[in-house]
């Protein structure tokens, strides 16, 4: 069974995430996390080790940035596929982004479809 969190502190993008990915689990054997701050995202990352993360950048507690540079450098976690969501577009922030260990970095607003179609693809269901 394939795993996917959800972690953003603003509640209308979690909504907008999880109504997204729900197809995923109608169609494949996939659970939905979801977590709106960074420590309870990396909680659930080591306790669950889901397959694929979609991560904010800049949530409380912990930024997406330290959870992803805490999974890939620190716990070794690199068979998780991180996405970092951002509202900042710029190449010094994406490389930031990729600097921590992130596999894709996506700005907001991002495409529903592009963020389904990607899901499928990075657990193998396309």
């Amino acid at each position: 069974m394939k795993k996917v969190l959800i972690a953003d502190d603003e509640p209308n993008i979690l909504i907008l995430m999880e109504q997204t990915l729900e197809q995923l689990e109608d169609d494949y054997d996939v659970i939905l996390l979801t977590a709106s701050n960074g420590v309870q995202a990396l909680d659930i990352i080591q306790t669950e080790q889901p397959d694929l993360v979609f991560l904010d950048v800049m949530m409380p507690q912990m930024s997406g940035l330290e959870v992803c540079k805490t999974v890939k450098q620190i716990l070794g976690m690199s068979n998780t596929y991180i996405i970092l969501l951002t509202a900042r577009g710029q190449e010094f922030d994406r490389q930031n982004g990729l600097a921590v260990g992130a596999d894709l970095f996506v700005t907001k607003p991002f495409r529903p479809r592009e963020i389904l179609s990607k899901s499928q693809e990075v657990l193998g269901l396309a």
